[in-house]
């Protein structure tokens, strides 16, 4: 039986490292593994991550196309067949805001905007609150009786 103390480390898995710089018999022979001439060759060479050698980098030889503006608005959506399953097993008394469509999974984030969209059909009766409804689900919500407030 073996001992831990007289464990040995399988054959061929710790591979012995390059010793670099210590002259013809350590098999790296006189110019240890740099190569004769260069800036790799020199000492105290060393290179960015992205550095290509003066070729043209990657990030500049790239196409820029088009204008992302800073300042656009990107709504997290919610849809009225959403809406409708939601008050189905939750029935919600008062109005229903980014607090409630967020603890119901509705929305991702409570304090960005949102946006509700006309998509399926609506037979609730809802008080709504949020920064922006399309035609449909403005005519949807008011149709089944319900109130819309836009947030700005």
């Amino acid at each position: 039986m073996d001992l831990l103390s007289n464990l040995k480390y399988a054959e061929g898995s710790k591979k012995k490292r390059k010793r670099v710089g210590r002259g013809e018999g350590s098999g790296h022979g006189g110019y240890s593994t740099r190569g004769m001439n260069g800036q790799n060759s020199r000492s105290g060479a060393k290179f960015r991550a992205w550095f290509e050698g003066g070729q043209m980098p990657l990030q500049r030889r790239i196409p820029k196309v088009g204008f992302n503006s800073p300042f656009k608005v990107v709504y997290q959506v919610v849809n009225l067949s959403q809406l409708q399953k939601f008050v189905e097993k939750n029935p919600v008394e008062g109005t229903i805001d980014a607090k409630v469509l967020y603890k119901g999974g509705l929305i991702s984030y409570a304090l960005r905007p949102y946006k509700i969209l006309g998509d399926g059909g609506l037979t609730a009766k809802i008080n709504i609150v949020a920064h922006g409804f399309s035609k449909k689900a403005e005519e949807k919500i008011i149709a089944a009786g319900g109130t819309i407030n836009k947030l700005s």
